[in-house]
């Protein structure tokens, strides 16, 4: 492998490990503060749809991306009311607007385009462009740094680089303020939270609406930034990635940014290679394709460790009286 293939892999890792990134640090916040979310599928898709069918009808990818957020913070808060409110089974609830998305975005699609679930192709002002940081242009005949800063660095969406931007500020938020101290502790020990006088039921709401902002952001990302439109169950199982990576990362922000990139680099090894013949032995196609899902099974079932989720997780709270 050249250099130059190196870096179209590596280009093509950051893109797909972006969707990936985004629906794991919702999950992180969502489990944080005790709420297992195992629909982030389903608020990906929902977030999907939307954003794809607002930026085809206003030519505007940036009222698709609002109404992708909106329509992953009404499913959030959907599951906030099942689990928080009502203390209903949170597994059960997520599944169910895995279930909701599914169904309801491809009923729309039809319904609304006639064009068998999908929406139009998004041209123009309907997608994301890629973005040329300062000096990419200048910098591009440089031996190996100029194609890395070219080829790498610049040339991504926004939403590229906000993926990666929440990394460190998810970091920062949990570990260095208050907010996320406590978010944190209602994971951990909300009695313990509820008898310092702060609510259990507002930080987790917060937190599932943090949860719904960035499944918004990765599901808008999909069909308007990494694709041109919306087509059927598109997400294809990333937020059931975005689940595993967060477990593989033991719900930590720097970790979980290694782990999407790791699936990601899967993911971009198995659209570029494909049918590969090894001395003879060809592996086809379907199993490059399957090979992101499967090291998902090997690394849960055998090279995570122990990993130790927040204590209160899945379990809801009621308040001593």
């Amino acid at each position: 492998m050249d250099y130059a293939t190196l870096l179209q892999v590596l280009d093509s890792t950051v893109r797909l490990a972006t969707p990936l990134l985004l629906a794991c640090l919702a999950g992180l916040f969502s489990e944080r503060s005790g709420i297992v979310d195992i629909g982030l599928e389903g608020k990906m898709l929902a977030a999907a749809f939307l954003s794809a069918a607002i930026a085809a009808v206003t030519g505007s990818v940036w009222l698709g991306l609002l109404a992708g957020i909106a329509a992953s913070m009404l499913m959030s808060f959907i599951h906030g009311f099942a689990s928080i409110t009502f203390r209903g089974n949170q597994l059960i609830s997520g599944v169910a607007i895995n279930f909701l998305a599914s169904g309801l975005t491809v009923l729309i699609a039809q319904d609304w385009f006639s064009q068998g679930g999908r929406t139009p192709s998004l041209m123009g002002g309907g997608r994301f462009e890629s973005i040329t940081l300062p000096f990419a242009e200048a910098l591009r005949g440089v031996p190996f740094i100029g194609p890395l800063y070219y080829e790498l660095i610049s040339g991504h969406s926004i939403l590229v680089y906000v993926a990666f931007l929440m990394v460190p500020l998810t970091w920062w938020i949990l570990y260095r303020t208050r907010f996320g101290l406590r978010l944190r502790a209602v994971g951990e020990a909300p009695e313990a939270v509820d008898t310092a006088g702060v609510s259990v039921v507002a930080l987790r709401y917060a937190a599932i609406a943090i949860c719904g902002l960035l499944c918004g952001l990765a599901g808008a990302y999909l069909a308007t930034g990494l694709q041109a439109g919306f087509v059927r169950e598109m997400t294809a199982g990333r937020g059931y990635i975005a689940l595993a990576a967060l477990i593989f990362a033991k719900w930590r922000p720097w970790y979980a940014l290694y782990a999407c990139l790791l699936f990601g680099l899967l993911q971009a090894v198995a659209l570029r290679y494909q049918n590969i013949d090894l001395g003879g032995i060809i592996i086809p196609v379907q199993v490059m394709d399957a090979l992101p899902y499967i090291l998902t099974v090997v690394i849960l079932a055998g090279f995570v460790g122990k990993a130790i989720p927040p204590r209160a997780g899945g379990e809801p709270y009621v308040k001593e009286r």
